[in-house]
């Protein structure tokens, strides 16, 4: 997150003290901790209120900035509950994939976000970092015997679902409900917002691998992740 993520988010979301962020799936919290400490007032809930009680209790330093909530990103009512037009801006960090539907936030968080307000989401790359995904290691003799790295993809376009796993010491794999870039656009264009940032992120060449054929610098011209930013314009 610390390479690959945060930087863009930073800067597309230009979060300002006394500003009121909403974070969505929040997690453990670490995005509302980082938010609060630039001293941005978050709003933040999760589905899981094991994942809220974790939070809650990794952010006794600021307790005065963040609000926690178990909240269903599926059900409009529970949305609305956290207050139309009462924030500047919303942030979804490397969540959306994980929600089965995500029509409805999209549909309800116009009203949540004040006039010009800004929705800042990050997502595994659906074009180069999905479930299909199958990375590749080959040699070739150009002179010399080379090795190029790359990635193959075997779905793209059909939205699926399956089963993967965010860290390989994770004691269970996870659900992953892939769509195509172009469903996540024009979503939210059908839903009064415009897109006006949009940044594709990669490892740098000399980041370290920390398995042979996991992401890291050896993959540097291939984007795992992607972060754009939608603004309210209706």
């Amino acid at each position: 997150m610390n390479i690959l993520c945060w930087p863009s988010i930073v800067s597309l979301l230009a979060p300002q003290p006394g500003q009121h962020i909403l974070d969505i799936a929040c997690g453990n919290g670490l995005t509302s901790r980082r938010l609060a400490a630039l001293g941005v007032k978050v709003t933040a809930f999760d589905f899981s209120a094991n994942l809220i009680e974790k939070a809650k209790a990794r952010s006794a330093h600021h307790q005065s900035l963040i609000s926690y909530h178990v909240i269903d990103a599926t059900d409009e009512q529970q949305l609305l509950s956290l207050g139309q037009e009462t924030y500047d801006s919303a942030l979804s960090n490397m969540a959306l994939f994980d929600m089965a539907d995500i029509e409805t936030l999209f549909r309800t968080l116009p009203r949540l976000l004040k006039p010009n307000g800004t929705f800042v989401f990050s997502l595994t790359h659906p074009a180069f970092n999905n479930a299909s995904s199958v990375h590749v290691m080959e040699e070739f003799d150009d002179g010399e015997i080379k090795t190029v790295y790359s990635v193959k993809i075997s779905r793209y376009m059909t939205q699926y679902h399956a089963r993967g796993i965010a860290l390989r010491e994770q004691p269970q794999p996870q659900m992953y409900f892939e769509r195509p870039l172009q469903y996540y656009l024009n979503l939210g264009f059908q839903n009064g917002f415009v897109l006006d940032g949009f940044e594709e992120r990669a490892f740098p060449p000399d980041h370290p691998q920390d398995w042979p054929l996991g992401w890291g610098g050896k993959f540097s011209e291939i984007l795992p992740a992607l972060i754009a930013r939608f603004r309210k314009i209706t």
